[in-house]
């Protein structure tokens, strides 16, 4: 796609193999009716998923660094401090600062239950990566979920059942379930950035393909029927998020910009019906833009970038969604 008022804010070209980006700037005029806002400031130490690009594609880890309370009011991010990275919690309808929820080391990623009362997360214990459920309003006590794997990405089912998550294996990541009940583990498919569907048998997740692109996959655990919903030959799209109405899958994609001889692959957040129809690009700029969140009603995106900041620190911002 030929992005030159993007390429020309945003991009210098140093030469042929190296690009520098302009991030001080907050939006594009791709963007302009988005109202992008800033939500943390550099002291909050927001982390950012790590991101790879050569000249031919991007990719990035698709762990979950913002969280937002069922009822919206909310906001739960990961944040290194001290050598450390914890979940914090900031409420989004009062001004003032971030409360520490996690006393631990190295907190990957998390979510919050459906009825908000629990947040489960991952940490990274020397070679394994463990599952823990802490309380949502006292925290630092830890109920540990899982052992001896490497597990990523904890969601709750929408009737508290199960948390579903993503296990590293040598075949790949693999989707698994832990039954709340009775303690119990269960492996379903190939997958990860598993997002379960209220009132289903049924998830959203990542796959990747045989090239070694990342695509969105339907599958349903109870009949088996797995249908790919999103797919392109030419980039990868991550991370879906099941908008509160149900009516739309939020994602993370690759996108190029291209002018002349500068050729620079970044990621981009995208939306599409639920079905994978109507497949809309919704940021442009140059910084990365991941790890993206609904609110509680739907009507706006949270999500982490380095844009706004002149030493492209990664902050906390906020779109409204228009569709």
């Amino acid at each position: 796609m030929k992005r030159l008022t993007t390429i020309i804010l945003l991009l210098i070209a140093i030469c042929s193999h190296a690009q520098r980006v302009d991030f001080s700037v907050v939006f594009v005029p791709e963007e302009s009716g988005n109202n992008i806002t800033r939500i943390s400031n550099a002291g909050d130490y927001v982390c950012l998923p790590i991101v790879k690009r050569n000249s031919n594609s991007v990719s990035w880890s698709s762990n979950r660094i913002l969280g937002i309370s069922p009822d919206g009011t909310q906001l739960a991010y990961i944040s290194n401090r001290n050598n450390a990275t914890n979940i914090f919690l900031t409420d989004l309808n009062k001004q003032g600062g971030s409360v520490q929820r996690t006393k631990r080391q190295g907190v990957q990623d998390f979510t919050f239950s459906s009825d908000g009362k629990y947040i489960c997360f991952s940490e990274v214990r020397g070679k394994e990566c463990q599952l823990f459920q802490t309380d949502a309003k006292s925290g630092y006590v830890c109920r540990q979920i899982t052992s001896g794997a490497r597990d990523y990405s904890p969601v709750y089912s929408s009737d508290m059942k199960q948390v579903f998550f993503a296990r590293e294996e040598k075949k790949g990541f693999s989707v698994w379930s832990y039954n709340i009940a009775n303690n119990f583990l269960a492996t379903y498919s190939l997958g990860l950035n598993p997002s379960p569907v209220s009132g289903e048998s049924s998830y959203f997740c990542t796959r990747i393909s045989a090239a070694g692109i990342c695509e969105i996959w339907k599958v349903n655990y109870e009949n088996g029927l797995e249908e790919c919903i999103v797919s392109d030959p030419n980039r990868s799209f991550m991370s879906p998020m099941i908008s509160p109405d149900g009516r739309w899958l939020l994602m993370v994609g690759g996108s190029v910009i291209e002018s002349g001889n500068v050729r620079y692959w970044n990621t981009d957040l995208y939306a599409c019906h639920i079905d994978g129809s109507n497949i809309t690009q919704l940021t442009y700029h140059a910084a990365d833009d991941l790890s993206p969140v609904w609110s509680g009603d739907g009507k706006k995106i949270y999500f982490v970038s380095q844009r706004g900041d002149a030493e492209g620190t990664a902050n906390i911002w906020c779109m409204d969604f228009n569709y």
